[in-house]
């Protein structure tokens, strides 16, 4: 059996298969009395930030929106269950078939700079995620992209958002920090430095405000006394400043949690947290969304063969590499969607086990039947090898786990070449797509994220998918506000997958989070970010 990872493993709920917000009561005396202030001390990884990485409306990578969510609010809040409450809207009504969305506006908020939050910043904001110019991605991509229609304002706190088409995921999309809400007076002077952050740019309505940004150090966020219109009746914070200290190794951000320097650190491996002392709370929240994954590029190179596809993916011990690295804690994954995920396919679970047999005959039957002298298979005078480009920095796991799998693919002949590079180096093969294989995980409620991976039109479709009827499917998918029909969907998508391997799934990572004595209150969302509407120090 594998060593327990933490003392406290956050329950699923029946809809979500996600983590319930929880409290982690805490006791403790440092800090000073959150009555009169006190400070807050996270420590994070928060790699790459400083590289264009601080607006959630444009950035792709998961820390964005983890640290701005202090900073900007939704439309909506999520609850654990999958509803949908009250937040910056206090009422909405969608259209019977799911194109048009009315949310009446609460009157009382304002900016951090003094402006007022009105249908005229919602307008603002939409329309400025999916204007060309903006270059947004991920947030545009949850606007509906190409379907949004528009926002028009009925009133001073009366909007309504169309679609040309239903777009049945918008709602869960509006709860989250991607399309959170800017100040009017920032998105007209100062747009263009809101990628790079700073005071008095990365200006919302939330709990706290960003008053000192020093990159690849330090974020510090001070509270907003006028707060009185957060989720489920959340008014401002009860202490003064959170601290962020952006900590790249996993090592250090231990060590400052464990010696009180910080009151709680996330990004926690699975290593390191097994030796934490029993005086931290120690919580694991696994990720809904795409698991940690390989992306086969079948444009360009040996995955254009199905065959050579299918072997890669059984020539791999997913399983061991998954036990070992992660001491049996993060679930290997069978699917691309993590179990966390609605609509998660549990059918495929041992579907495609380790087979260095069945591997091997698919490649002799791919015509890869001679071998080099380093053992490599060969057909017409080429070795089957793969080009893997990796986003730095690589962290110890992922490097260990990329290891093993070249290890295991070199035993069928299959040779694999890993380049970690660096961003722009990065961009620069995967922007015209001309490399073999990638590698990241995608967090996501709504399996609508599956659109952008594996649509013709995909923004992050590194496998280069073009299949009418995949588009059709992944276009039904939001078109239907039917859970049991979407739920279908996205099972056929999973077992499309399953067999054709454009993606490889590998295991579904969890957010883990120790904290100390010093905070109580700590919260979860869904993709298990810390939460601080009710944190208390001392």
């Amino acid at each position: 059996m594998p060593t327990p990872l933490v003392r406290r493993i956050l329950p699923v709920t029946a809809f979500f298969a996600a983590s319930a917000l929880l409290l982690s009561a805490c006791a403790g005396s440092s800090g000073g009395d959150s009555a009169d202030g006190g400070e807050v001390v996270w420590a994070i990884e928060g790699a790459n930030l400083a590289a264009g990485h601080m607006d959630p409306q444009t950035s792709q990578l998961d820390v964005s929106g983890m640290v701005q969510r202090v900073v900007l609010d939704s439309l909506v809040f999520q609850e654990a269950d999958g509803s949908f409450s009250p937040w910056l809207a206090e009422d909405w009504t969608v259209s019977e078939d799911s194109t048009t969305y009315t949310f009446e506006l609460r009157d009382d908020v304002t900016f951090h700079d003094g402006e007022p939050f009105d249908a005229a910043a919602v307008k603002a904001n939409f329309d400025r995620i999916v204007d060309p110019e903006t270059a947004s991605k991920q947030a545009a991509s949850m606007l509906g992209a190409d379907f949004y229609d528009g926002t028009t304002v009925l009133g001073d706190y009366t909007v309504e958002v169309k679609f040309s088409q239903p777009y049945s995921p918008f709602l869960q999309a509006a709860s989250t920090a991607n399309l959170g809400f800017y100040s009017p007076k920032v998105l007209e002077s100062s747009a263009d430095q809101l990628a790079a952050g700073g005071p008095d740019v990365n200006v919302g309505t939330g709990p706290f405000e960003l008053t000192e940004y020093t990159p690849d150090q330090e974020l510090v966020y001070t509270r907003n006394p006028d707060y009185a219109w957060g989720p489920d009746g959340g008014e401002a914070a009860k202490f003064e400043t959170l601290r962020v200290e952006l900590l790249p190794e996993a090592s250090v951000r231990t060590g400052v949690v464990e010696s009180g320097e910080a009151d709680l650190a996330s990004n926690i491996p699975p290593n390191l947290a097994v030796d934490l002392p029993d005086t931290l709370t120690v919580d694991s929240v696994e990720y809904p969304g795409l698991p940690y994954s390989l992306y086969l590029n079948e444009a360009y190179g040996v995955f254009g063969d199905e065959k050579v596809r299918q072997a890669f993916a059984r020539g791999i011990d997913i399983d061991a590499a998954v036990e070992e690295i992660y001491f049996g804690q993060f679930p290997r994954a069978w699917s691309i969607l993590g179990s966390a995920t609605p609509g998660y396919d549990a059918s495929l679970e041992g579907s495609w086990p380790f087979d260095q047999d069945a591997a091997n005959t698919l490649l002799d039957e791919a015509g890869w039947t001679e071998r080099d002298s380093d053992g490599i298979r060969m057909k017409d005078g080429e070795r089957l090898s793969a080009r893997w480009i990796a986003w730095t920095p690589v962290p110890d796991d992922k490097a260990a786990l990329g290891n093993a799998i070249q290890s295991d693919l070199a035993e069928i002949g299959f040779e694999v070449e890993r380049e970690v590079l660096e961003p722009g180096a990065y961009n620069a093969q995967y922007e015209p797509k001309t490399f073999d294989l990638t590698d990241w995980g995608f967090s996501g409620v709504d399996a609508d994220l599956l659109r952008s991976h594996l649509h013709t039109e995909g923004f992050q479709n590194a496998s280069q998918v073009s299949d009418p009827e995949i588009d059709a499917l992944l276009e039904e998918g939001i078109a239907t506000s039917d859970t049991d029909a979407r739920a279908e969907i996205y099972q056929q998508l999973q077992q499309w997958n399953a067999e054709y391997t454009a993606i490889v799934p590998l295991y579904s990572p969890s957010l883990i989070t120790a904290s100390n004595d010093t905070v109580s209150g700590l919260e979860y969302d869904l993709y298990g970010r810390p939460l601080f509407y009710e944190v208390t120090v001392g």
